[in-house]
């Protein structure tokens, strides 16, 4: 049994052969293709083939890896009006299949933060304070994103306009969110509130209100 343990350490599966190829064909055509379009365009980046991009507002940094079935828009112009979208991924930020994105104004997202599947980030809101047009008909108006560096997004998130949030934070599966978040908090729910916060001072995870403050235990 070793010896064949040994044998497939030493030679990968067909299959983790084509997962490679894949990897490096899509790299190769990110550099090449996407690189001409793309506002800007570092190293080592990966776009898996999209559902619909606007590559001229777009900024990838170094090591981008964005998965199949991507929505990343930026809206130029709503209702007769102009808007300059930015859409920034910094270095080494991973997004996993079916991101909806869509960007009037700027949205960015920091170094190595990681995105899992179905996860939607909007800086636009559609008022609806005019019943006499349809929602989709009135003006909309908008709030930058800013989405910090070594956090962990999961699966079904939705991200508000408006949303600041700090850096090693933790958005739980199916949140809400909306409003600002300090550093090193775990943020869950609908709407989504903190539940735990890093205390440097205790050096551990501890509990806290909806504010963020800690609980005295």
């Amino acid at each position: 049994m070793s010896k064949f343990l040994h044998f497939l350490k030493q030679n990968p599966s067909p299959y983790d052969k084509s997962h490679t190829l894949t990897r490096l064909w899509h790299e190769k055509k990110t550099s090449l293709w996407y690189h001409i379009f793309l506002k800007e365009c570092g190293k080592h980046n990966i776009i898996l083939p999209p559902l619909y991009i606007t590559p001229e507002n777009v900024i990838l940094e170094n090591n981008v890896l964005i998965w199949q079935n991507a929505r990343i828009e930026g809206v130029k112009t709503y209702e007769g009006v102009k808007y300059d979208p930015i859409i920034i991924f910094r270095n080494n930020v991973s997004v996993q299949q079916n991101l909806h994105l869509t960007c009037a104004t700027k949205i960015e997202i920091g170094k190595n933060t990681a995105i899992a599947a179905n996860v939607s980030i909007t800086d636009i809101n559609h008022p609806y304070d005019d019943i006499q047009k349809p929602i989709e008909k009135q003006p909309i108006t908008t709030m930058s994103v800013c989405i910090g560096e070594d956090c962990k997004i999961y699966n079904n998130t939705v991200i508000l306009p408006g949303v600041t949030i700090g850096k090693h934070c933790i958005i739980g599966a199916n949140s809400v969110v909306k409003g600002n978040f300090p550093d090193y908090s775990v943020i869950v729910g609908a709407p989504a509130k903190i539940v735990k916060r890093f205390s440097f001072e205790k050096q551990a995870w501890l509990k806290t209100t909806s504010d963020g403050s800690f609980i005295e235990i």
